[in-house]
């Protein structure tokens, strides 16, 4: 298992509508073999920053669903229309078995 923390900051007023286009990304990665489970997290000190925790069976699951063109018409959009600036992805951890091969399975900065 890996666990990978998604940073977000959403410009002022669109709050909503990153809600909702999280809920439908959401309902597209339960059908995903890889995923686990993702929460999503607002700040209470900073309305407009958002933590994604996503849970993945490898890294490598992770990896092709970020690369994928599904979640790249996703962050375009959110890029243009939502976002306040890029975000930030960090691996958790890795247990051993899902670290990619010569990776040490400790959290490091995945973009």
């Amino acid at each position: 298992m890996v666990t990978i923390g998604m940073n977000y900051e959403v410009r002022e007023g669109k709050a909503d509508a990153f809600e909702r286009k999280f809920a439908l990304v959401l309902e597209s990665m339960r059908e995903l073999p890889e995923h686990a489970h993702t929460e999503l997290f607002r700040s209470v000190g900073a309305p407009g920053r958002y933590l994604i925790v996503s849970e993945w069976r490898s890294r490598e699951g992770f990896d092709t669903f970020i690369t994928s063109e599904a979640f790249h018409r996703v962050t375009d959009w959110g890029a243009s229309a939502i976002l306040a600036g890029r975000p930030r992805h960090e691996v958790y951890g890795e247990t051993a078995s899902s670290a990619p091969q010569g990776r040490c399975p400790v959290a490091h900065a995945v973009r």
